[in-house]
């Protein structure tokens, strides 16, 4: 498997159970919410580092937002939850506020619930390939 497809993949995995932000969540916009649980699978198959920016949206919101750097290549495979004009910046791997570790990703009760499912309908969609 190559990154292309499990990004296809995960698109068409994306569910609102899966998203930080269920309430929010539609059809129209699967990939919202999805990145840091996205940001483990991507990790899990690919390896690399995860890495945590703010995305600051053209109303001047920030959201914290997650991608991977693989082989010193980013890979954001849920950029498109944002709209046109939301800039995203390098982002870090550690700050002072904020470790984008696996474990400290998953201390989040409900994000780990959230990866455990997609991380489990990823593997069985992968498997009857």
């Amino acid at each position: 498997m190559n990154i292309d497809e499990l990004e296809k993949i995960l698109k068409e995995l994306w569910i609102k159970e899966t998203s930080y932000f269920p309430e929010e969540w539609s059809g129209e916009n699967p990939a919202w919410g999805q990145c840091a649980v996205s940001a483990l699978v991507v990790n899990d198959y690919f390896g690399g580092e995860i890495i945590w920016a703010y995305a600051t949206l053209p109303d001047g919101r920030k959201l914290s937002h997650y991608f991977n750097l693989i082989d010193g290549k980013e890979v954001d495979l849920t950029r498109s939850q944002y709209p046109e004009g939301t800039v995203i910046p390098a982002g870090v791997k550690k700050s002072m506020d904020f470790s984008t570790t696996r474990g400290s990703i998953l201390s989040n009760e409900n994000t780990q619930k959230r990866y455990k499912l997609l991380r489990n309908k990823v593997k069985m969609a992968v498997d009857k390939n």
